[in-house]
């Protein structure tokens, strides 16, 4: 920080890539863009309608006053000459958020990272901070991407943590401090593959719906009598956003199953890969009941588990299967694909009936 106002107390910071700047005229139209785009009003706060004189009121009366005052310190994002986004550290003390957002056609390009690395080794190398604190709505998976790529410890959910437009939303969050180090703390946990006719691939809101059929059916809640019920959007959302944070923390690693028009068949896991022995992970999964009796499970657990002992893919060393007594589906499926059985859990397993069946558990070691 310097004795100067805005703009001349706004550092230019540049690591070839982006450059961070102080905010000019020339920026206000693709601001005022940016803050109209539909992500920009999903994700954040900003007010919207949002017209240009909002727009050059933020960044002509209330930027420069987070500079002078301390509180804020807010940069545009420059690339390949135009403006890009914006980029905040937020807080006085020695513990800040950070914020960061894009225009539309900058979005895919690694810039916000980018933009939040300069930003971040600004605020503890020249503004004393300590730590920096980075929230979102649960959802927002791009910015989750960011934070996972700047090096911030992914904490896990706070509830009640933002208010946005009069609503109070969960948030995902994560804290990076001082001398940590700048790189990813997890291995992101995400692949394709192939199986005959079908793919795997990561889950996506668009699969919401069949995925609210699929956990809605009688049969599969039969053998999964731990899924909310009723069930329906809200926790198919749920579903495929702990899919992408337990991918991010490296954790688990789920699948779409989908036909070739991309429609959800089924999902599949391994789960359990940060177990502190490490070289282990469970196998789970669920068909949707239009494509059962297929073979379409078999192929797919075959792809995982090769996937899962490729030292390239997980890299595991053992792979476990449990299915309860009576799923005959499942206790074919690891009989064909060669699962020893190497115990029983009595009466472990709840069906929705309220009955208790045992659990037979299987694994292969690679």
């Amino acid at each position: 920080m310097t004795d100067a106002t805005w703009p001349l107390c706004v550092p230019v910071l540049s690591d070839g890539l982006v450059t961070l700047r102080a905010h000019t005229p020339a920026d206000v139209d693709r601001m005022n863009a940016m803050a109209n785009d539909p992500e920009m009003i999903r994700w954040t706060a900003v007010p919207t309608p949002h017209s240009r004189s909002a727009s050059e009121k933020f960044a002509f009366e209330i930027i420069p006053h987070g500079w002078d005052s301390g509180t804020v310190m807010c940069w545009a994002i420059e690339f390949e000459g135009r403006y890009a986004g914006n980029v905040d550290i937020r807080g006085k003390g020695v513990l800040t958020d950070i914020g960061f957002a894009l225009h539309p056609d900058c979005r895919g390009q690694s810039l916000a990272t980018a933009a939040a690395q300069l930003a971040i080794d600004h605020a503890f190398v020249e503004a004393g901070k300590e730590a920096v604190v980075w929230r979102s709505q649960i959802g927002n998976l791009p910015s989750l991407r960011v934070a996972h790529a700047c090096g911030f410890r992914l904490t896990g959910t706070q509830p009640d943590a933002l208010l946005e437009r009069g609503r109070i939303h969960d948030a995902w969050i994560g804290t990076i401090h001082f001398g940590d180090a700048r790189v990813p703390r997890t291995t992101w946990r995400e692949s394709t593959l192939d199986i005959p006719g079908a793919r795997l691939r990561p889950l996506s809101t668009n699969d919401v719906p069949r995925i609210v059929e699929a956990c809605s059916d009688p049969s599969t809640r039969h053998f999964l009598s731990e899924l909310p019920h009723p069930y329906g959007t809200t926790e198919g959302l749920a579903y495929v956003h702990d899919s992408w944070w337990q991918a991010a923390v490296g954790n688990r690693e789920t699948w779409a199953i989908v036909d070739g028009d991309d429609r959800l068949v089924g999902s599949i896991g391994v789960m359990d890969l940060n177990d502190p022995a490490g070289g282990h992970g469970e196998v789970g999964y669920w068909t949707h009941p239009d494509a059962r009796g297929r073979g379409i499970m078999t192929e797919a657990v075959r792809a995982v588990v090769k996937h899962a002992f490729d030292p390239d893919g997980l890299d595991l060393r053992r792979v476990t299967l449990i299915a309860a007594e009576g799923n005959t589906a499942s206790l074919r499926i690891a009989e064909t694909l060669g699962f020893h059985r190497y115990g029983t859990e009595n009466g472990t397993a709840l069906l929705a009936d309220g009955t208790r069946v045992d659990h037979h558990l299987h694994e292969l070691l690679r």
